[in-house]
């Protein structure tokens, strides 16, 4: 197979269809006419989607914001992928591997509202918001802030460039339930002193699933003359948004979690002029103009690259305000059976302005270990513990296949647990 041949047939839009994928486009077709929000509580739709997943039936999966599972249309086609780029070897390495992660890339860009040339794939969001902690020219002095509840390998990634060049770090707390946005900006704006050089946050809080305001924080910051980087490792296809619109200099988003890409992907965005001002992890003669010059990784396992374009084709079925409206619906229907009980506790915002799918649930009296291991052993509940940064509960997080019989199932689970 040539090198035209194997673009048209391989690089975006995958090696032919998949088992499903007709099946799941005319359901989503059928509903075109609907809104978001009154799908979103059709369970006889969603459990047609559910058919799209190979479900472990051994517990209830209320894990997935660590790994979203990739539904069975995607799954083929990133299989073809690996069996194509595997039979085209050295070839395709040497020929169409950057094109066809270029175009991918640009696809990508598309959705999150930026310039192509401002977005690289990378693995996930550890190395695209490490690349740039490590990648400032730090002078001894210079200051950081952050908050306690960002994600701890970004957290060990600043306190090694600390421990190397003699950087200040500022932590501050994010309260679990906010008064308003202005609580939150002013807690960032006080940790700000002439010396701050970057500040990082998440725009969704990985172990409560709390949105922060970031377009106020990063107009605040760039105010005081401060870059601002931010964690999307939850935010991205889970919400709605667009980059351009966040006012921010970099933002890092991994794609194996709400896109259900297969593992090892994600992306970097790194506003237009600001490239220059990064060293790449790993050595590139690019010009610095150019954002690729940060994207050196080696040989690297690309058809993960080719199955992107498949997961967004998928996402832009489902619809970006439908998985939205789902998910938050999913978030709500369980919090609200479960609020009242004045055992219960509930450590994340409900708004809708501040959360979506994402929540995070204790019990008085209970280690959120404990917890954890009584939903699993004695209810057939996969959750995970979360223990530290005024956090002390279980993360839940369902997905587009999870069903209101299965929350209702949870729920009586945390009722029965507070006896």
């Amino acid at each position: 197979m040539d090198k035209r041949s194997f673009l048209r047939t391989a690089s975006l839009v995958g090696l032919g269809l998949s088992v499903g994928w007709e099946s799941l486009a005319r359901e989503f077709e059928s509903v075109a006419d609907r809104s978001a929000v009154s799908l979103a509580s059709d369970e006889d739709f969603w459990k047609k989607i559910r058919e799209q997943y190979l479900l472990k039936p051994d517990y209830i999966n209320l894990e997935n914001g660590y790994y979203n599972f990739i539904p069975q249309p995607t799954l083929e086609r990133y299989i073809q992928h690996i069996r194509e780029v595997n039979y085209q070897g050295s070839y395709y390495m040497r020929t169409v591997q950057w094109d066809n992660k270029k175009k991918v890339a640009a696809k990508l860009a598309a959705i999150a509202g930026c310039g192509a040339d401002e977005l690289i794939i990378t693995r996930n969001t550890t190395e695209s918001l490490d690349l740039v902690i490590a990648g400032q020219t730090w002078q001894p002095g210079e200051e950081a802030v952050m908050a306690i509840q960002d994600y701890g390998a970004m957290l060990d990634m600043f306190d090694q460039v600390a421990e190397r060049y003699g950087v200040v770090l500022k932590k501050i707390s994010v309260p679990n339930h906010p008064q308003s946005d202005d609580e939150i900006v002013s807690l960032y704006e006080q940790a700000i002193t002439p010396k701050t050089k970057l500040l990082m946050v998440c725009h969704m809080i990985n172990i409560t699933g709390q949105i922060l305001p970031i377009r106020k924080i990063s107009d605040m910051a760039h105010a005081k003359g401060v870059k601002v980087m931010v964690d999307g490792a939850h935010a991205f296809a889970h919400i709605q948004y667009k980059i351009s619109e966040l006012n921010c200099d970099y933002y890092g988003t991994s794609l194996h979690k709400w896109m259900s890409v297969p593992l090892g992907a994600g992306f970097l965005y790194v506003r237009k002029g600001e490239a220059p001002n990064l060293w790449p992890l790993l050595g590139d003669r690019t010009k610095k103009e150019d954002i690729y010059r940060l994207n050196h990784t080696g040989t690297h396992p690309c058809a993960t690259d080719l199955a992107i374009g498949d997961a967004i084709d998928y996402f832009n079925m489902i619809g970006a305000d439908k998985k939205e409206a789902r998910l938050r619906f999913l978030k709500d229907y369980w919090t609200s059976r479960v609020k009242d009980n004045p055992k219960i506790i509930l450590n994340t915002p409900l708004s809708s302005s501040r959360s979506c799918g994402i929540a995070n649930v204790g019990i008085e009296g209970m280690t959120p270990g404990m917890l954890g291991k009584r939903l699993h052993e004695e209810h057939r509940v996969y959750t995970v513990p979360i223990d530290y940064a005024n956090v002390h509960g279980c993360r839940i997080t369902p997905n587009v296949y999870t069903t209101t019989t299965e929350l209702d199932k949870f729920v009586s689970a945390l009722h029965q647990l507070t006896n």
